[in-house]
């Protein structure tokens, strides 16, 4: 097991990324953006100075958490901007060694959210995720914006209709408490997070670590990990008790969210809340792991 995260939650630059990943004493980064712009767009000069100064660091990327098909790529729209990233992505990806890329399913829109989209967007997928396959990385579908994530059944379908190995999911555990379960009847309720883990669990290969709950009001608001109705111990646990052994990816949306600009912080509190969100994630990891050990005896 290994903690990351998306170090461009503690700042915009690789300088300040680096910093943090090495303050934590991790290894890794789960690489977005970089001083605004997603990895895979970077220019070529603007990449080779990252690749540089990540080799210096001793700090290695191990997953992209790239554009493709998210929440900013409608289905409503052409697919060409995701099949291009994707292709851009990977040989950056073999450049760097790494091995998984995060996507999505697809945005759909509220006022064409009764259309049946599963047919385009299992077509659209499938492109994809052989273009991961011939290049032997591998895709982490998140639970996040797309139809493959408006309930735990439509990521089961996607997953049985593209039937790939180089199709995987990452869970995050905050955004079942953020995005709604389009099923059954109108008004429809919002994801129950265990729920949603239970359903997906045996296809998870990779954590993301958000947490929060919704005000009366309709307000987002994220916490630090256990402090919301995320289920994070829970899931954690469950996790562990089943043998994973793979990453911990931190996304504390807490100063910054990548998707919202209108949540930002000054640049020294953004630092210190990503730092204490791993100190935090440590901590329970480590308490978690303690009473599984005691409970195994």
């Amino acid at each position: 097991m290994y903690f990351t995260g998306f170090a461009d939650e503690a700042a915009p630059d690789i300088d300040g990324q680096i910093r943090a990943t090495k303050e934590l004493g991790w290894k890794y980064i789960e690489a977005r953006s970089i001083d605004g712009t997603n990895l895979t767009m970077i220019d070529d000069r603007k990449f080779d100075e990252v690749v540089e100064k990540l080799e210096e660091a001793g700090i290695k990327i191990n997953c992209f958490g790239s554009g493709v098909a998210n929440w900013a790529q409608k289905i409503t729209d052409p697919p060409d901007k995701s099949y291009e990233e994707m292709k851009r992505a990977i040989p950056r990806m073999k450049r760097l060694g790494t091995k998984m890329i995060r996507i999505m399913s697809f945005a759909i829109p509220p006022e064409v959210l009764d259309k049946d989209w599963s047919q385009e967007v299992i077509k659209r997928i499938k492109t994809i995720v052989k273009m991961a396959e011939d290049a032997g990385v591998l895709c982490v579908h998140e639970n996040c914006s797309g139809w493959g994530s408006l309930s735990w059944e439509h990521t089961l379908r996607l997953l049985d209709a593209v039937n790939s190995p180089a199709l995987k999911l990452v869970y995050d555990t905050g955004n079942p408490l953020f995005h709604h379960d389009v099923r059954g009847e109108k008004p429809y309720k919002m994801q129950d997070p265990w729920e949603f883990y239970t359903h997906v669990r045996d296809y998870v290969v990779y954590v993301h670590i958000k947490d929060g709950y919704v005000k009366e009001d309709g307000k987002h608001v994220c916490t630090f990990p256990g402090e919301g109705n995320g289920k994070v111990k829970e899931v954690l646990t469950d996790l562990f008790s089943r043998g994973y052994d793979g990453g911990i990816s931190i996304e504390p949306h807490m100063a910054v969210v990548y998707h919202d600009p209108s949540i930002k912080s000054d640049a020294e509190a953004r630092y210190r809340t990503y730092i204490e969100y791993g100190r935090r994630i440590e901590r329970l990891v480590s308490e978690i792991k303690e009473q599984l050990k005691k409970e195994n005896k």
